[in-house]
């Protein structure tokens, strides 16, 4: 799923798998240190299995190995883009969303977690469209976006919206993406690897990444997960056929 800011239109949104019920209020800010905690050591969390948190359907069109052409629905997200190193940025960016899935929003809504968490680097130029006054605010040097994917209950109506300036709610359009799974520790060296392989997966195969589109990386597991067990993906968006 996309990625980078894995925005869009209004089509009706993809269904996620079935999750858990909220988390207590007491266990709010313990919740987000552990959340910070866990980029800190993982690069990113999305849940661990036992949470049985959602993950957005798909429809496999190929498979190769840890390669497969994946086709998604449209999807919500939540969105922040933060500037700076790629692991600063993630830090700084699951922080942001925690807050905001945890009841700093302006329907002061508890949101569940889903998985997974998604980073990819923002374009330099990019605006953001700020909440309350509208501001656009560009984001220069290295920056990257972080999304949460929102719950399959809601709709872009419907889900609680930012309090923070630099969240925003966007809509993930229905796309194909090209996906290679990995296991382990990610370090930047690990990710430029997978990037490398998916590309010539795509050549491979005779593919075509989508015109503007760059890789995005997306974090499954919590920090307790043995590494060899830990899901990771690097994916991209195909142009059409």
């Amino acid at each position: 799923v996309c990625c980078s800011g894995f925005g869009g239109n209004k089509p009706a949104l993809g269904e996620l798998r079935t999750s858990p019920g909220r988390k207590p209020f007491m266990f709010k800010s313990l919740l987000i240190g552990l959340a910070t905690a866990f980029v800190a050591v993982a690069g990113f969390a999305a849940g661990s299995p036992a949470m049985a948190v959602e993950e957005p359907r798909y429809v496999v069109s190929l498979q190769d190995g840890p390669f497969e052409v994946r086709d998604y629905p449209p999807l919500l997200a939540a969105e922040t883009i933060v500037e700076g190193g790629r692991s600063e940025a993630v830090n700084a960016g699951f922080r942001t969303l925690a807050r905001f899935i945890f009841g700093a929003n302006r329907s002061r809504q508890e949101i569940a977690m889903t998985a997974p968490v998604i980073q990819s680097r923002a374009d330099r130029g990019e605006t953001i469209a700020m909440t309350a006054p509208v501001i656009q605010t560009p984001a220069a040097g290295d920056a990257y976006a972080v999304q949460f994917l929102m719950p399959s209950g809601y709709t872009a109506e419907t889900v609680p919206q930012p309090t923070e300036p630099n969240v925003r709610i966007v809509t993930v359009p229905a796309r194909r993406v090209a996906v290679i799974r990995f296991t382990g520790l990610w370090t930047e060296g690990s990710l430029h690897r997978e990037e490398a392989a998916l590309r010539a997966a795509i050549a491979r195969h005779g593919l075509t990444i989508a015109e503007g589109e760059a890789p995005s990386f997306a974090f499954y597991d919590p920090p307790w997960t043995p590494f060899f067990m830990r899901r990771n993906e690097v994916m991209v968006a195909l142009a059409a056929p």
